[in-house]
């Protein structure tokens, strides 16, 4: 005589998913990168990152934590990465200075991520209620001209720059070509037409060295 021995297992519920931090704030960014800091709500970014509210809650305290922990999450990614040729000391400062402007016009055109920069994209829709984050973003949007300044000054000090040139003028003047790259990025200009921009500058820059 045989005895069949049916086994029953009960159903596991399975294990809850594991927040992942850099996923969620990868999505995060996207979602503020292309519509701004006022126009993304809670709901979206909840719908966007698959967590609940109170997860964001539980690790970002609000949306402006969320915002502010995107931010540095942006600049380890994408700005840190282009400003490393500027600390490749063996470039002469205009090839230094191509290879930056290229890196910068790639990512404000790249189809992996919204147009334009992501600070000047999130700054020019502020409201005036969103002070706070203003001046967070104004103080790490100083970061990159402070970077540039840096660059400069220490080229000018190695005879790469006359000894009568203004790093700081000079550090402005290419923020001020930085902020327009990324409007017109923003309006739907290609990546070679910026790399014009950046060839312009550059042609420009013997002039630009001795005022």
């Amino acid at each position: 005589m045989t005895t069949e021995i049916t086994s029953c297992s009960k159903k596991s519920r399975g294990r809850p998913k594991v927040f992942d931090r850099e996923a969620a704030l990868d999505k995060a960014m996207t979602l503020f990168w292309q519509h701004g800091y006022e126009a993304t709500s809670l709901s979206d970014l909840v719908e966007a990152t698959g967590a609940k509210a109170p997860t964001l809650y539980a690790e970002f305290t609000n949306k402006e934590g969320l915002f502010r922990a995107v931010l540095d999450r942006y600049i380890a990614r994408f700005a840190t990465q282009h400003e490393a040729p500027l600390h490749c000391e063996e470039k002469p400062i205009e090839q230094a200075l191509l290879d930056y402007f290229t890196a910068v016009a790639k990512c404000f055109t790249s189809t992996d991520t919204p147009a334009g920069c992501f600070m000047i994209n999130t700054s020019a829709t502020l409201a005036a209620s969103s002070q706070a984050i203003a001046k967070t973003i104004k103080s790490r949007h100083a970061q990159q001209e402070e970077t540039l300044l840096k660059f400069l000054t220490q080229r000018q000090q190695r005879g790469e720059i006359p000894a009568s040139a203004d790093p700081q003028a000079l550090a402005q003047f290419l923020g001020c070509i930085l902020q327009g790259m990324s409007i017109s990025a923003r309006e739907g200009a290609s990546c070679e037409k910026l790399l014009q921009i950046t060839r312009t500058t550059l042609r420009l820059w013997p002039d630009l060295i001795k005022l």
